[in-house]
């Protein structure tokens, strides 16, 4: 006989009730079915200390991308884009705004620094970037800054004024300063971490409570930092007339990259700023920047969901350069280290600081490849080596006579490691005029067959020059 067992018929089998559970529906079982995600994000991310020419690379996928998106960093990120002739730089832009026919989306994880951020406009618009206004998407989760020097860059007066006094405090500590680019996106992340920072969804809601929010933020400031001189009231009223021209660009960033994601087929390319040995917390502690610029980034900073990201392409210097100050193993100080700066133009965009040179240095890349799982690798500005007779490559670290496992995480150890290279030949001719990879000499063939069999992972662009016909495709 049946029984009922919370409210739902039952059958005894030798003598222990069984409940009949209803029918599923059509729809539940469809629910209960595993779907692989409708559109991923292609992801783009430098491999070493930034600088890697990753603005070209996403200036490439951007051409016929639908969305192009920022996650993380702020102003202190610089990308170079070189199109007939014209160079663009961005900072905050995506560098995909190029691409008329693509929406550029600036995420949550990015420190928005708004009077930079127009004038940035302002200054590519000269050039030639139309209808940028049209196309930008900024997340309302997105958080704000502000700097001493008005027209630059959205992080608040004070937190750049913050960011130069620490910095001068560090340096009075021999070897303590960490060569930021005093652009405040530090003490930014400081104030979002101690939950006291503003974002634009403050901004661009309502104005009295933000003006008391932003009084309250520059107080804490001005406690902690006495002798900061901040013109609170100066700085309202440039942020509420920033406001009203940011209004029409703020969307809920979660429900766009959702909608993105799980509607009709799109592609989707993420361009990550600064680059993985400056990220918070895999970089070279504490010489890093304030956000995470490895691939888990891109899920914070967009609200993408793991299963959502795709391909991730990791760009790679074809020798290694580093701004500011920390280790750097395979640093070059002598006359190679000066030629490879000067072909090179080893300038950063930021802040203009002379970039250090060395040879590439394989176990630092393997290391982002480990936190970063690289699809394939995009290794850019090959033609600087073109005028060297041999190249050396960066393959082991040795401490005490010792070999090291892995990239270590102590920077006095980092300091203390003796690098074994491989010495390949060079080319000596040049390869700008190479459209194809059998259109390179043997050598640089070598070289880049040398990097992948290192990494165990495939190089599928070359770059051979600036502009955009420069990039060899390889498959």
């Amino acid at each position: 006989m049946g029984s009922q067992l919370n409210g739902r018929e039952a059958v005894c089998i030798n003598g222990e009730p069984v409940v009949k559970r209803p029918r599923e529906s059509v729809a539940q079982t469809a629910l209960r079915t595993p779907k692989d995600p409708h559109n991923k994000v292609t992801v783009v991310l430098g491999a070493q200390w930034g600088d890697e020419g990753k603005g070209k690379v996403v200036d490439l996928l951007a051409m016929d991308a639908d969305i192009v998106c920022r996650c993380q960093g702020g102003n202190n990120a610089g990308h170079t884009v070189v199109v007939d002739s014209v160079e663009y730089d961005f900072h905050l832009l995506p560098s995909g705004v190029l691409n008329k026919k693509a929406v550029s989306f600036i995420g949550n994880g990015v420190v928005i620094h708004l009077p930079g951020l127009f004038e940035e406009a302002e200054k590519n618009l000269q050039k030639g970037l139309q209808g940028w206004e049209e196309r930008l998407k900024i997340s309302d989760r997105a958080h704000i800054a502000e700097h001493l020097y008005r027209m630059f860059f959205s992080v608040f007066n004070f937190h750049q004024a913050a960011d130069g006094v620490q910095e001068q405090q560090r340096q009075q500590q021999e070897g303590k300063n960490l060569g930021t680019t005093k652009k405040g996106i530090g003490p930014a992340y400081s104030s979002k971490a101690a939950r006291n920072g503003l974002r634009i969804c403050d901004l661009v809601s309502d104005f009295k409570i933000f003006e008391e929010k932003f009084r309250m933020l520059a107080e804490h400031f001005l406690t902690m930092y006495p002798n900061l001189n901040v013109d609170i009231e100066g700085e309202l009223e440039q942020l509420k007339k920033y406001a009203e021209r940011l209004r029409p660009l703020v969307t809920d960033g979660v429900y766009f990259m959702h909608k993105a994601l799980t509607g009709p087929s799109k592609k989707i390319l993420v361009e990550g700023a600064n680059a993985a040995l400056l990220d918070i917390d895999f970089g070279t502690y504490p010489f890093v920047t304030s956000s995470n610029c490895t691939v888990g980034g891109v899920c914070t900073g967009l609200g993408v969901p793991p299963s959502h990201v795709g391909r991730v392409y990791g760009v790679v210097k074809a020798y290694t350069t580093r701004v500011g100050v920390g280790a750097f193993p395979t640093e070059l100080s002598n006359d190679m280290g000066d030629l490879l700066q000067s072909r090179g133009r080893e300038f950063g965009v930021t802040t203009g600081r002379r970039r250090r040179c060395g040879w590439l240095d394989l176990i630092l890349v393997r290391y982002a490849h480990w936190v970063n799982g690289f699809s394939a690798i995009a290794l850019t500005k090959l033609d600087i080596l073109d005028t060297l007779p041999e190249i050396k490559v960066g393959v082991a670290y040795n401490v005490d006579g010792k070999p090291l496992p892995s990239f270590p995480a102590n920077m006095d150890m980092l300091n203390q490691v003796e690098v074994e290279y491989k010495t390949l030949p060079g080319w000596c001719c040049s390869t700008e005029a190479a459209r194809s990879f059998e259109d390179l000499p043997t050598q640089a063939q070598d070289y880049i067959h040398f990097i992948e069999d290192f990494l165990q992972v495939p190089v599928k662009w070359v770059g051979v020059g600036k502009s955009r016909e420069s990039i060899i495709k390889l498959f």
